[in-house]
């Protein structure tokens, strides 16, 4: 747990109530103090939904504080029970309530016993964890939860939970850790199931966006788990893996680059599994030979899967990449040239950070000098993925500690989360946003996916348009635009403001003026640096000049 006024990732209940809130007819009930029951507000102002399960707040009162909770928390449950008819209610506290170390699964298990829908406790420690973690540990518990019940009831019947869950005859899959106030899920959930489609893979279950808890027990039917995002879901892709075998793919089809790589995989995972004579067999109505380097042979070739065939998934590629998606065609464009070897720096959750960092610098020829997350548990897997793409790996959850490294670099853009927008605005610097946490403007009605061929197009538009161009500063400076032609450049804290104060005379601020606006920033600072350097506090018209034959040796 962190006092700060200011976090990335919110505490561990915030998590466990996002996974629960995004599952069909699963009711949440949050043992806290009133000020912790935010969450019904936050869920509804942002995703802007007509019709969502609201979270119960079992109110910690100064009552509770005296004597404990007794029997508060079980008549909650068993009043929820009956008003609303869940199939499964998910008890969690805060780190608030945690302060009274009560022994929350004592209610549960007595609430089990007065209440027709399953009840269990969320296994969370609020100490230690963060929303992100605690997300990824709640959907793995649910998920395990429902699997060791069906087990169960398969083991009284004398029958084998194995045996009773084939797989799909086609190629199938399910989408893992697409949830709530995710940074563009919905969309991004559209544009894979399309994606999937495209290649015949059928969806077999998404989780827990939309999800059925008395649907888990389908989940080992699929050939294999997509978790799109580390953040949430590859839990629960470790568990099915270890429990059924069930392969997985972690890469996130982001970018062209590794929405190719992505397909691969799948299809490398799929002619695994449909390698057997019997599954080619049911897959085509016809005996058909998978070849090593996965072209098929036989009858019945028209009807095969285009994910099993690799000539139909290449030729896929090939096409979505030149034809559909736009980003390889702009990325030759002058105008993105115009954007080679620019600075920038990239700061997010582990996924989109790592992923917008490849996509700059292999995809646009755009110079990553700083890319950081905030996901700490994640280091390693981060410094692996932007290892070669960066000058410099930032690994913090501070916000203050990478507005100095955006005031001290002086990047082009900032590609960030809407606290590095915060940071770009003060120094004047644009931000695009590319990762939670984000405003509401980030929940956009219109479809904005960031996986995927579209969201190839939906990249390159932001990356075009978060830089300053260069001729339309100049044009509105022309036609008496914006530009007020004062340019102010100072670090992000307050404390080092003051110690950077420079006294610019009059005609040294005249020529300034006259220095186009695209550039007059970079001027001004090269100047102030120079000052610097000969220790002097007043910047005249020479020694500007000075500055600028300093720079050119």
């Amino acid at each position: 747990m962190k006092l700060a006024y200011w976090m990335y990732a919110g505490p561990a209940h915030i998590g466990t109530l996002r996974v629960a809130s995004s599952f069909k007819n699963v009711h949440a009930i949050m043992h806290a103090p009133l000020g912790d029951d935010y969450f019904n507000v936050m869920r509804s102002m942002l995703e802007r939904e007509r019709d969502f399960t609201p979270v119960t707040t079992s109110i910690v009162d100064r009552h509770v504080l005296a004597r404990g909770s007794q029997e508060k928390v079980v008549e909650n449950i068993t009043r929820k029970d009956k008003e609303e008819r869940p199939d499964l209610i998910l008890l969690t506290p805060t780190c608030t309530s945690s302060i009274l170390q009560e022994d929350l699964q004592n209610f549960v298990n007595r609430a089990s016993n007065e209440s027709v829908c399953d009840v269990i406790l969320a296994d969370v420690n609020h100490y230690r964890v963060n929303e992100l973690q605690a997300a990824d540990r709640t959907l793995e518990q649910i998920v395990r939860f429902y699997i060791e019940k069906e087990k169960k009831n398969s083991d009284k019947e004398g029958k084998n939970f194995s045996g009773i869950c084939p797989k799909t005859e086609k190629p199938s899959a399910n989408i893992l850790g697409i949830f709530t106030l995710g940074f563009h899920n919905q969309h991004d959930c559209k544009e894979l199931k399309k994606l999937l489609k495209d290649l015949d893979i059928e969806i077999n279950e998404v989780l827990p966006e939309g999800g059925d808890v008395n649907s888990l027990k389908n989940l080992p039917k699929a050939w294999f788990n997509i978790v799109p995002y580390r953040e949430v879901g590859l839990m629960t892709a470790i568990y099915l893996e270890k429990e059924f075998e069930m392969p997985y793919t972690s890469i996130t089809p982001m970018g062209l680059v590794d929405t190719a790589a992505f397909i691969r995989e799948i299809a490398s995972i799929c002619k695994k599994i449909g390698d057997t004579e019997s599954s080619t067999t049911c897959l085509s109505g016809g005996k058909q030979s998978v070849s090593d380097n996965g072209e098929l042979s036989g009858k019945g070739i028209d009807s095969i899967p285009k994910i099993l065939d690799k000539n139909q998934y290449e030729n896929y590629i090939d096409k979505q990449t030149h034809f559909v998606s736009q980003a390889a065609w702009f990325s030759r464009s002058i105008d993105c040239q115009n954007l080679t070897g620019k600075k920038t720096v990239v700061f997010g959750d582990a996924t989109h950070a790592a992923s917008m960092t490849k996509i700059l610098v292999r995809e646009m020829g755009i110079h990553v000098v700083c890319a950081g997350t905030y996901c700490k548990h994640d280091a390693d897997w981060f410094r692996e993925q932007v290892s070669g793409y960066c000058d410099q790996v930032l690994i913090t959850d501070d916000h203050s500690q990478i507005g100095e490294i955006i005031a001290k670099l002086e990047p082009a853009a900032i590609f960030g989360t809407q606290m590095e927008r915060h940071v770009g605005k003060r120094l004047d610097i644009p931000c695009g946003v590319i990762s939670a946490p984000v405003h509401i403007q980030n929940f956009p009605l219109g479809f904005r996916p960031f996986l995927g061929y579209e969201g190839t197009n939906q990249i390159s538009d932001l990356v075009y348009n978060s830089f300053s161009l260069g001729m339309e500063d100049h044009l509105l400076e022309i036609f008496n635009g914006h530009d007020n032609k004062e340019v102010v450049t100072r670090s992000y804290s307050s404390e080092n403001d003051s110690q950077n104060e420079y006294e610019w005379t009059k005609e040294a601020l005249t020529e300034l003026s006259k220095v186009p606006g695209f550039v007059r920033s970079k001027v001004k600072r090269n100047t102030e640096k120079y000052a610097q350097s000969i220790k002097t506090r007043q910047i005249t018209v020479e020694i500007m000049y000075a500055a600028k034959e300093a720079v050119q040796v």
